[in-house]
C-alpha cells in the first residue's frame, strides 16, 4: 500500500478513480482485441460514446451509493467449544498488537490502514496508508 504524495492537496479527491476506471477500460479493450468490434459489441466504434443519455465512463452516476464502512481491529480462531463458552466479561485475544495499524475495509475490501483517535467522545480513525484507487480495482476485480 502507498500513500499518492504527488497528487495537490486541492486536487479532486475522485480523479484517481476517473484515472484507475479509464486504465481498467484500456486493459479492457485490449484484452478483449478485435474481435468484439468485428461483432458490433460494445467497444465497437466510439467506447466513451453514450448510450442512452447516460456516459459510460460517469463516475457522478455512483458517488452517492452508500457502502459500508468498518474498521477491523484484528483477528483469531478458535474453536466452536470457547464460543459456547464466552460470557459477558469473557475476553478473546486478537492477533493484533496493541497500537498497531487497524484495517479500513469498505464492503469487505481493504483500503486503508489507520490508527484508532477520539473524536467528540467517540472513536474514529486517522489514516495512515491509503491503497491507490487503481489498486482498489485490481483487488475487486481478482475477489
Amino acid at each position: 500500500m502507498a500513500i499518492d504524495d504527488n497528487k495537490p492537496a486541492g486536487d479532486d479527491p475522485f480523479s484517481g478513480w476517473a484515472e484507475a476506471l479509464e486504465e481498467q477500460r484500456q486493459h479492457d479493450e485490449a484484452a478483449e482485441g478485435a474481435d468484439m468490434s468485428e461483432q458490433g459489441g460494445p467497444l465497437s466504434g466510439d467506447a466513451s460514446r453514450n448510450y442512452g443519455d447516460v456516459p459510460v465512463h460517469d463516475i457522478n452516476m455512483v458517488l452517492d451509493i452508500p457502502v459500508q464502512l468498518s474498521v477491523e481491529l484484528g483477528r483469531t480462531k478458535v474453536p466452536i467449544k470457547y464460543i459456547l463458552q464466552l460470557a459477558q466479561g469473557s475476553v478473546v485475544e486478537l492477533d493484533a498488537l496493541a497500537g498497531e495499524p487497524m484495517d479500513v475495509l469498505v464492503n469487505g475490501y481493504l483500503i486503508a490502514q489507520g490508527e484508532v483517535v477520539v473524536v467528540n467522545d467517540k472513536f474514529g480513525i486517522r489514516l495512515t496508508d491509503v491503497v491507490t484507487p487503481s489498486e482498489r480495482l485490481r483487488r475487486v476485480s481478482r475477489g
